[in-house]
């Protein structure tokens, strides 16, 4: 059974860090892209970072550049959202995926999504 397992959400002060983390079971998903997605209450899900397989292309959203960072660990089949300088609007439920291209990340046409974690900013 597939399965993409966050963790690393929490509560945090506006410009601390936090590091998420998803790991990724069930199948080889070294060849995937993989990224990140978050939803607001009363808000759409929206992209946030994604990577492609070989951990060499990248690409985020406006909101996030330069502060957020994607990475993956293909040993550990694991991908990181490394967050700093933390804004109350980050504050969002932040949901793993995976497809099989970068393109299809980003465009939300995901494979498998995680189940999400929590990422709380107090001002």
């Amino acid at each position: 059974q597939v399965q993409l397992v966050e963790s690393g959400g929490g509560l945090v002060q506006a410009g601390g860090s936090l590091r998420l983390s998803c790991a990724a079971s069930g199948r080889t998903f070294r060849s995937y892209a993989m990224g990140w997605f978050r939803q607001a209450p009363g808000k759409e899900r929206e992209f946030v970072a994604a990577i492609g397989w070989s951990g060499g292309s990248t690409t985020y959203a406006d909101s996030v550049k330069g502060r957020f960072t994607i990475s993956r660990d293909n040993a550990k089949i694991t991908v990181y959202l490394q967050m700093n300088s933390l804004k109350p609007e980050d504050t969002a439920v932040y949901y793993c995926a995976t497809a099989t291209a970068l393109y299809l990340v980003v465009g939300g046409t995901v494979d498998y999504w995680g189940q999400g974690t929590q990422v709380t900013v107090s001002s």
